[in-house]
C-alpha cells in the first residue's frame, strides 16, 4: 500500500523535454515567461533554440496598450534569442506620420545591427509594404533606413535563402543597391526566392535598365521569382536562362495598369527559357490591364503559363471587351493552365458560352474563381459538365453579379441547382456560389 503521506507526483514533472518544448511552442511570449517560473526544467525549456526560430514584429501606427506591450515583448525576445532566429518578418501597420517612421527607422537600425552581430542562421527575411515613396518618409530617414538594410543584407547575403521586399516602392538605383547587397562579398548570390513585386516606384521602365539587368545577373540559383512585368525584357529572360535555368521553377508576374507594359518581348526568349528550365511555371496577375491588344503583347504562346488572374476591380470601360481574350488568347494554354481567376465588370456583355468553352478546353484546370455578370444557368451547365467528367475542376468560387436590387429569384435557382448536384459538390468540390447586386 502506498504511503499516503508521500506527496503525489505531478505528471507534468515527468513530461519529456520534446513534449514540453512542443507545449511552449504554442504559448505567446507572456505565457512562456510565466511558465518559465514554474521550475528549473521549465526555465530550461524557455531557452530552447527551436522556440525562437520564427519571429514576427509588428510596428503599429496607432497601438493600444495591449499591442504596445506585444510589440515591446516581441522586440525584446527577438534580441535576447536572436542567435537562434531563422525566419524574421517585419510588419508596418497603419504608419501615419513622419515621427512614427523616424522611430521605426531608429528601432530597425538597432535590431538589424544586433542581429548582424549575433545571428548566423537567418534564412528568411520579410519586410513588406514599406512604401518608401510616401510623403511620411523624409529623405534623410529614408536614406538611413536603406543604408542600414543594405548593410544587414551584406552580412546575411551568404546565408539568406528567402527575401520579401514586396511593396517597397523604391527608386531604380536604391532597389538595385539593396539587391546587390546580397552578392557584395562574392559578386554572386545563391538565394533561391525573391519577392520584389511592387518593389520599384510606379511608372518606372525597369526593363530598359542595364543596371537592373546587371544586378539580376548576379543571382545564380533562383527557384521562385516574384516581380512586375515592367521588369521583363529579352535580356532579363536570357539572364535567367543562363544563370538559374537549372533551378528555376516559378515566375510570379504582376502587370498593373500604372506600370509600363508596352515593351516588346520575343516569344523566342520565352521559348529558350522554357526549354532550358523544364520545371518552369509562370503565374500572371493582371490589375486593370484588360484590353485585348495589351494582353496579346504579353500572353505569348511560348510561355508555360500555369495560372492567370485578370482583375478589372469595379472599373467599367464600354470600349473594352473580354470575349476575344476568352476565345483567342487563353485557349492557347489549354494543356498547362491550372488556375483561372476573373474579376470583371462586364455589364455590357454576357460571357457564359465563351467562358464555359474555355473551361472545357483547359484539360488541367483545377481552380476557377469568377466574379462577373453571368446568368444563373451558367452554373447548371458547368456542374453538368463536371458531373459528366468533361472537366476536372476541384474548386469553383463564383460571384454572379446582377443589376437588380432583389436577387431572390436568382438565389432560389442557385439553391435548386445546388440540391440537384449536392452529391457531386459535397464529395468532390470546394464550392461557393452567390449572387451580388451591382447597381
Amino acid at each position: 500500500m502506498e504511503d499516503a503521506s508521500e506527496p503525489e507526483q505531478n505528471s507534468w514533472a515527468h513530461l519529456p523535454d520534446v513534449c514540453l518544448r512542443h507545449v511552449f511552442h504554442w504559448l505567446n511570449d507572456r505565457d512562456r515567461s510565466r511558465a518559465a517560473l514554474v521550475c528549473k526544467k521549465w526555465s530550461c525549456a524557455m531557452y530552447s533554440g527551436s522556440l525562437w526560430r520564427c519571429r514576427t514584429i509588428t510596428f503599429y501606427g496607432h497601438p493600444s496598450r495591449a499591442r504596445m506591450l506585444e510589440f515591446q515583448s516581441a522586440l525584446w525576445y527577438t534580441k535576447k534569442f536572436g542567435k537562434y532566429l531563422k525566419h524574421l518578418e517585419i510588419k508596418l501597420s497603419n504608419p501615419y506620420n513622419t515621427p512614427f517612421i523616424k522611430k521605426f527607422q531608429v528601432t530597425m537600425k538597432g535590431l538589424l545591427s544586433h542581429l548582424g552581430k549575433c545571428n548566423s542562421h537567418l534564412v528568411s527575411l520579410s519586410i513588406k509594404y514599406l512604401e518608401l515613396d510616401g510623403l511620411i518618409w523624409k529623405n534623410v530617414v529614408r536614406a538611413q533606413f536603406i543604408k542600414n538594410l543594405a548593410t544587414f543584407l551584406k552580412r546575411m547575403g551568404k546565408q539568406l535563402d528567402y527575401l520579401n521586399l514586396k511593396g517597397a516602392r523604391i527608386t531604380l538605383e536604391e532597389g538595385c543597391e539593396l539587391l546587390n547587397s546580397l552578392s557584395s562579398l562574392t559578386n554572386r548570390s545563391f538565394i533561391s526566392e525573391i519577392n520584389i513585386e511592387d518593389f520599384f516606384s510606379l511608372h518606372l521602365s525597369v526593363y530598359s535598365s542595364a543596371l537592373f539587368q546587371q544586378t539580376m545577373s548576379k543571382f545564380h540559383s533562383l527557384t521562385i521569382l516574384t516581380f512586375n512585368y515592367n521588369c521583363i525584357s529579352d535580356e532579363l529572360l536570357d539572364i535567367l536562362r543562363e544563370r538559374s535555368s537549372h533551378s528555376l521553377c516559378t515566375l510570379n508576374i504582376k502587370c498593373h495598369i500604372h506600370d509600363p507594359h508596352g515593351q516588346v518581348v520575343s516569344g523566342m526568349s520565352w521559348a529558350n527559357l522554357a526549354k532550358r528550365a523544364p520545371k518552369l511555371n509562370v503565374n500572371f496577375f493582371f490589375e486593370r490591364v484588360m484590353k485585348h491588344d495589351h494582353l496579346a503583347r504579353i500572353l505569348l504562346v511560348e510561355i508555360p503559363v500555369r495560372s492567370i488572374s485578370l482583375r478589372s476591380c469595379y472599373f467599367s470601360d464600354p470600349d473594352w471587351t473580354m470575349r476575344p481574350t476568352l476565345t483567342n488568347l487563353l485557349p492557347a494554354y489549354w494543356d498547362g493552365l491550372q488556375k483561372l481567376t476573373l474579376e470583371l465588370n462586364n455589364d455590357h456583355e454576357l460571357l457564359d458560352n465563351e467562358l464555359l468553352q474555355l473551361i472545357l478546353s483547359c484539360k488541367r484546370l483545377l481552380f476557377l474563381k469568377v466574379w462577373a455578370f453571368l446568368s444563373v444557368s451558367f452554373m447548371e451547365r458547368l456542374l453538368q459538365n463536371r458531373a459528366e467528367r468533361k472537366c476536372i475542376l476541384t474548386t469553383i468560387k463564383v460571384r454572379i453579379y446582377t443589376a437588380q436590387y432583389d436577387s431572390t429569384e436568382e438565389e432560389r435557382l442557385l439553391a435548386d441547382i445546388y440540391r440537384r448536384f449536392k452529391y457531386l459538390i459535397d464529395s468532390e468540390l470546394n464550392y461557393f456560389v452567390i449572387t451580388y447586386p451591382m447597381v
